[in-house]
């Protein structure tokens, strides 16, 4: 005996709410009311956009947490019992108080950080994935993103130059993630029963060859794998922080005689401290020379590749066997958005090997050739590649290697300033828009030094008009620039110098009193 739909639903249970009604609450429906939407986004836009229009230069206002605590928590409704009236002024608050406590990324004062202001129309997108809320792992979940995905890789191969019916990329929400999949891949390539098996046995342990300049997220990632921080072999770098090849070999050759198996070779487009790029052609052919698979961490650097002026620093990156590529770094798009390319697309199928029967299909069909969740460690991950080729189907790719050489520009600015400086010592000459510093007047003992590259950089934190970084070159504090705002131009960098210099006088001068009266007191 076959039942008809009307069978089935009148054998339903009738939807109730706690008055007995077969409907919605009416706070249930207006929750997703749509012209409530509405009203809504215009106030959100209209904020935002008063947001996005404000030029000033200002930087982190750092708000002691327990200040922050209070203020978040007295804009939560005491409602408990039912839900809440909506209230239009509340939300417009808490707009406030997200956007007046964040990193002003879109301001000249801005500087300290790898992420940076997005282009508007990939914002707009954004919320267009929260709204429609299509995760992106398999085509019929979502397919548009699926085959921008595609339509991406494509476009973007043409920088990498790669074999376009072999290379393969997949979305990752961050490069730690694509790092983290592509060393699996790596090593499930050299070490075939280790994810069926484990390591335990194995006569010599697996091994990954480093910079000492890698991000902490490759180290990372041999902690995840099992392989072990004891197991990572560490490249020594030059002055720039670029690994040196020469040199290279000689420390592959040690850990083969310690027992250690190396497997992979990463190396960097673009290091996180100063912006550094691995000369990737000469580590190619050490890493043909010993068997390794060479992974690059392009997260920051890669996107150099879209310019002509310098496409050079990514020399010799068609012999990689996998990058990383950060759009939400210097393509401008909304975190996170990762790229992961394989030369061979079948590698990238070979970071995981499972079978669901819940997701993965039997018998692949077209649709599911467009499928990602074979290549990734999300099942659900959001739409992240849509902001990205709307943008780039809207304006091109001129867009972004525009905008990526006034950034590098403005740091070579920043360094020849810095440079005629004769209180300022520069760490290094950028290669893309990192730039490393410290402020060193003459007379200025070394044993200082460190403490005071601390000191500024945190009451420049403090003052609420620069925002900056710092990091350790060879043992010792530097100040770090990072350039990722377009309006950034030599008066903003002058107004920065003279920030530095005043402060940096001004700590140096409360130092010396310092030490006076404690002179006088040690002889009273």
């Amino acid at each position: 005996m076959t039942s008809s739909l009307s069978d089935v639903q009148s054998s339903l249970p009738e939807p109730t709410t706690g008055e007995g009604s077969r409907s919605p609450t009416p706070g249930l429906a207006a929750a997703f009311d749509p012209e409530r939407f509405h009203h809504g986004a215009v106030d959100i836009v209209g904020r935002l956009t008063t947001y996005l229009g404000d030029r000033s230069v200002r930087g982190l206002d750092l708000l002691d947490p327990a200040v922050l605590l209070k203020a978040a928590r007295e804009l939560m409704t005491p409602e408990r019992q039912r839900i809440a009236d909506f209230d239009a002024d509340r939300v417009n608050q808490i707009v406030d108080l997200y956007t007046g406590t964040g990193i002003p990324v879109y301001s000249p004062g801005y500087m300290g950080r790898q992420f940076s202001g997005v282009v508007p129309l990939a914002s707009l997108i954004d919320l267009v994935g929260s709204v429609v809320n299509q995760p992106s792992s398999f085509y019929e979940a979502g397919q548009l993103p699926s085959v921008a995905e595609r339509l991406m890789a494509e476009e973007l191969n043409r920088f990498i130059g790669w074999d376009r019916d072999r290379f393969a990329m997949v979305t990752t929400s961050g490069g730690s993630l694509a790092n983290l999949t592509a060393l699996l891949a790596a090593r499930n390539r050299a070490f075939p029963q280790i994810w069926t098996r484990g390591a335990g046995g194995m006569p010599d342990p697996p091994a990954i060859a480093v910079s000492e300049e890698a991000h902490y997220s490759v180290t990372r990632a041999a902690g995840v794998l099992g392989i072990g921080e004891r197991q990572i072999v560490r490249l020594p770098v030059d002055r720039a922080g670029r690994i040196r090849p020469d040199l290279a070999g000689p420390v592959l050759d040690e850990a083969h005689r310690r027992g250690l198996r190396p497997f992979c070779l990463v190396a960097s487009a673009g290091t996180t401290s100063m912006g550094a790029f691995d000369p990737l052609e000469e580590l190619a052919a050490v890493a043909r020379r010993y068997g390794l698979w060479l992974h690059v961490d392009g997260a920051h650097g890669a996107s150099l590749l879209l310019s002509d002026r310098h496409r050079d620093r990514l020399r010799g990156i068609e012999q990689a066997d996998s990058l990383t590529w950060d759009a939400h770094k210097m393509l401008f798009m909304p975190a996170p958005c990762t790229l992961l390319f394989y030369r061979d697309g079948t590698a990238a199928r070979g970071a995981f090997r499972q079978c669901a029967s819940y997701v993965f299909d039997e018998e692949p069909d077209v649709y599911s050739a467009y499928d990602s969740a074979d290549k990734n460690l999300e099942c659900t991950k959001r739409p992240m590649i849509m902001p990205l080729w709307t943008v780039w189907s809207v304006y091109g790719p001129a867009l972004f290697a525009q905008k990526v050489d006034r950034l590098c520009a403005v740091t070579l600015q920043a360094y020849q300033m810095l440079a005629a400086e004769p209180d300022f010592a520069v760490a290094h000459e950028p290669e893309s828009n990192i730039l490393c510093f410290r402020y060193r007047p003459d007379g200025l003992e070394p044993a200082t030094v460190h403490r005071l590259q601390l000191e500024i950089r945190n009451r420049i934190r403090g003052g609420g008009r620069f925002f900056i970084s710092k990091v350790d070159i060879d043992g010792v504090a530097a100040l770090r620039v990072v350039v990722m705002n377009h309006l950034i131009d030599a008066d903003h960098l002058a107004m920065l110098i003279a920030e530095i210099r005043d402060i940096g006088q001004r700590v140096l001068r409360a130092s010396a009193a310092a030490r006076h009266d404690q002179r006088n007191g040690s002889h009273s």
